[in-house]
């Protein structure tokens, strides 16, 4: 929920070209041999990821969020086609007026360390971290609630009984509470003992330098080890609630490991060599996986379409910081122009890139809502659409001033030549192979693009630190079903508004940041929808998504369908674009004879 950096295991991705393929060869005799794992049937599965955690504190993570699959569970859940299911809590009521939550929990839920969870681990969770104004959860933008931005209140009725209040009907609520439940007798000390800047010690509790069985999770594993750049591994956690129909505790496989493999064609190679459990697939890889399903005794899964995409934007924050402009005012100037932006979109051939990155089997996307949503507005039904017509976009940038001098470099009416820096992540097979496609289709307009390929931990840190990057692409940008799980990115003080960020809770102040009429109308409209009627967020959110096209914060450009390639000895695979693999880990079982 607003944190698009995930592990493979949980956020579809891709890998690259053939030729790609071919380099990777080479390196994989390079990668260290602890990397490789062989599966040892029926207690573990092995999986990738090109990310590892910045933080074990769930709140407070950016990086390898899809480790909390395993780890924790919220008071609900959502299965493989996005409905709501019971978990922590076995039961609910709903007041008439829609604005008071009963939750029931399950009775004898235990913590990874045998301790009980209670309705004071809730009540703790929502009230002490959650809603608390000096810890920066990402939790918040998710829980303000109308224009007041007021939280929800929250109280324990008994042990198993937590009531939740409501400041006005809020229908993403019941949705809302997947969230994360934290273990107050852990954590409770960290909240009110303060460091010596008097902020919350629970800001530097649980780095990745804890001792992994101090990490108390509710989930269906718990952590068992952590080697940097290397790997970490899931232990089965004894505690847990589930039990299949036949009373067998679950979950039924003892351990996962997740190697670090910073490269995707490595993981590929890996997989193919019997090392690797669980792979996504490239649509480029797809007919050699193909070929290879019966022999290499796995199963490809095609999940739909994707539902994380790839998108293009600009950063539009006019603010400065410490006296220094986050950006060029010349730029700046450039990139909070809309024609300039449409003009931009207009000369993006992404059809090239369904081509030539993932072998046709791709889509367009045009809008902030994934067609699987109920509240998907098409083209036919009015979102605006913009068709690959670079003589068009020429001429969006002479009517807003640019001009073209005799050797077809486009300049602003002042005369300077325009350009600017294209920022994606190293190691995104999928970003490095689409970032010279944008390079080359600028330069058709006459536009100088200059590619900076960096680590993600730098990106990260660009987006939501520093923020003086100037143009940046990403993979995974999540496509949501329920609108409103996207606001913490269309609030204008949403810890996810990249493109024009405001400073977070004990980040260096910004002067002169100015919001655009049409972004301060987008955030309302989000704030309207979540407590309207049903038909009316109809209306609403279709008014987002035109005035999202019409402005381009974002630029879309394509996503592909989601495919996996898991090995045949594992069962219970009800992979989906909506929740992925590893949603019902909890059901997964290994059967030795399919080794």
């Amino acid at each position: 929920m607003g944190r698009f950096i995930t592990h493979t295991a949980i956020r579809r991705r891709r890998f690259p070209l053939i030729i790609g393929f071919i380099l990777a060869l080479f390196l994989a005799s390079c990668v260290q041999t602890n990397l490789l794992y062989k599966a040892v049937a029926g207690s573990q599965i092995i999986v990738s990821s090109s990310i590892e955690p910045n933080t074990f504190n769930p709140q407070l993570m950016e990086q390898g969020v899809g480790i909390l699959t395993y780890l924790y569970e919220g008071l609900i859940r959502e299965n493989e086609r996005g409905e709501i299911e019971a978990a922590l809590a076995k039961s609910w009521e709903i007041s008439e007026d829609q604005k008071q939550i009963i939750f029931t929990l399950r009775k004898n839920l235990k913590w990874s360390d045998g301790l009980p969870l209670t309705a004071d681990d809730v009540v703790f969770t929502y009230q002490d971290i959650y809603t608390n104004p000096a810890i920066p959860s990402y939790a918040k933008d998710f829980l303000q609630i109308g224009k007041t931005r007021r939280f929800p209140t929250v109280r324990k009725l008994d042990n198993w009984r937590v009531e939740f209040t409501l400041p006005e009907p809020f229908a993403p609520f019941l949705r809302t509470t997947k969230l994360e439940i934290l273990p107050a007798h852990i954590l409770r000390a960290s909240i009110t003992t303060k460091d010596s800047a008097g902020r919350p010690l629970f800001l530097s509790t649980w780095g990745t330098d804890t001792p992994p069985n101090q990490i108390i999770s509710n989930g269906a594993y718990k952590l068992e080890t952590y080697i940097p750049s290397q790997r970490l591994t899931f232990r089965k956690n004894p505690y847990y609630w589930r039990k299949d129909a036949q009373g067998h505790t679950q979950p039924y496989i003892d351990r996962i490991v997740q190697s670090t493999v910073t490269n995707n064609d490595t993981s590929l190679i890996q997989f193919r060599s019997g090392g690797l459990d669980f792979i996504d697939v490239n649509p480029h890889y797809f007919s050699l996986l193909k070929r290879e399903e019966k022999q290499g005794n796995f199963t490809i899964y095609n999940g739909g379409s994707q539902t994380g995409t790839t998108a293009m934007m600009f950063n539009l924050n006019t603010g400065s910081r410490n006296g220094q402009p986050l950006i060029d005012p010349l730029k700046s100037r450039w990139f909070n122009t809309v024609a300039f932006r449409q003009a931009i979109a207009h000369s993006i051939h992404r059809q090239r890139m369904v081509n030539n990155l993932f072998g046709g089997v791709g889509a367009l996307q045009n809008s902030p809502i994934a067609v699987q949503s109920p509240y998907y507005l098409s083209p036919e039904a009015g979102l605006p659409v913009y068709e690959y017509n670079p003589q068009k976009a020429k001429a969006l940038l002479q009517k807003a001033g640019f001009e073209y001098d005799n050797q077809d470099q486009l300049r602003d009416s002042d005369g300077n030549r325009v350009k600017f820096t294209l920022t994606a992540n190293v190691g995104n097979k999928v970003l490095e192979n689409m970032a010279p496609l944008i390079q080359d289709d600028l330069k058709q307009i006459g536009i100088q693009v200059d590619l900076n390929l960096i680590n993600v931990g730098l990106v990260v840190d660009k987006l939501a630190n520093r923020l003086d990057w100037e143009c940046q692409i990403l993979d995974g940008f999540p496509m949501t079903i329920e609108p409103n799980e996207a606001v913490n990115i269309w609030s204008t003080v949403g810890n996810s508004h990249f493109f024009n960020r405001q400073p977070q809770s004990g980040q260096i102040p910004i002067t002169g940041q100015q919001v655009a009429d049409w972004e301060e109308k987008i955030g309302e409209l989000y704030i309207q929808g979540a407590a309207s009627s049903e038909a009316k967020r109809q209306q609403i959110y279709a008014e987002t998504q035109r005035l999202s096209q019409e402005y381009l914060p974002f630029i879309y450009l394509v996503n592909s369908l989601s495919m996996v390639s898991v090995r045949n000895r594992i069962q219970g695979v009800k992979h989906s674009a909506l929740q992925g693999t590893f949603w019902n880990v909890y059901e997964l079982k290994t059967d030795p004879v399919k080794n």
